[in-house]
């Protein structure tokens, strides 16, 4: 077996790329909810940047608390700088779900939580409870927003406490906007009542 040996250069270099990797996140805008019926990211608007300044778009849900018990957690997306949110989307999402006694355990497809070419809002996580210590988290991609020749992949994935199972569940949702126009806008909400309180994070992630 060959020796590998390493200089100062080679230190260097793995040093180097190292940075490189961790400085690819650029913090964009952070939203906080108190009562708010939506949490909308518009490009231009309030130092939100949503253009071709990166290729790929990272959205961090942090403490979503709803108002309303059993609200789902939806978004939508618009290509008229925020004018209209009703983009068509064709989606898929399933969920590992248990609750706290160890019962009712599950892996199933959202069949509710899909789209099918439907100009509406998209379902992210189900059923969040408004219990005082609960609360729900994720993360969601979206990529290259601005092409005017391909249309718009996401994908998701968000935590949380389940209102009407009292446990946890682990929701992964998919899809594509089915638009080739240029989507400059994202808002939040709860399909009903307000977001009680929580944090939206957007980063921009270069060199991708």
């Amino acid at each position: 077996m060959a020796l590998v040996k390493y200089n100062n250069n080679s230190i260097s270099t793995i040093s180097s790329a190292g940075q490189l990797a961790s400085g690819s996140l650029v913090p964009i805008k952070t939203l906080t909810a108190s009562s708010s019926s939506t949490l909308s990211f518009v490009d231009g608007s309030n130092d939100v940047v949503l253009d071709n300044t990166y290729p790929i778009y990272k959205f961090e849900f942090i403490n979503i608390h709803p108002a309303t018990a059993d609200a789902n957690f939806q978004f939508d997306t618009s290509d008229d700088g925020g004018s209209s949110y009703n983009t068509t989307k064709t989606t898929t999402s399933f969920r590992a779900k248990h609750k706290e006694d160890g019962s009712n355990t599950a892996l199933e497809y959202r069949a509710n939580a899909d789209l099918s070419q439907g100009a509406t809002y998209q379902t992210i996580a189900e059923n969040l409870s408004t219990g005082n210590d609960d609360n729900g988290n994720g993360e969601l991609y979206l990529f290259n927003p601005s092409s005017t020749t391909f249309v718009k992949h996401f994908l998701c994935r968000f935590t949380s406490y389940q209102h009407s199972e009292g446990g946890n569940q682990d929701q992964f949702t998919a899809g594509y906007i089915n638009v080739t126009s240029d989507i400059d806008a994202v808002l939040f909400r709860f399909h009903t009542g307000n977001i009680d309180s929580g944090k939206i994070k957007l980063y921009g992630i270069k060199d991708s």
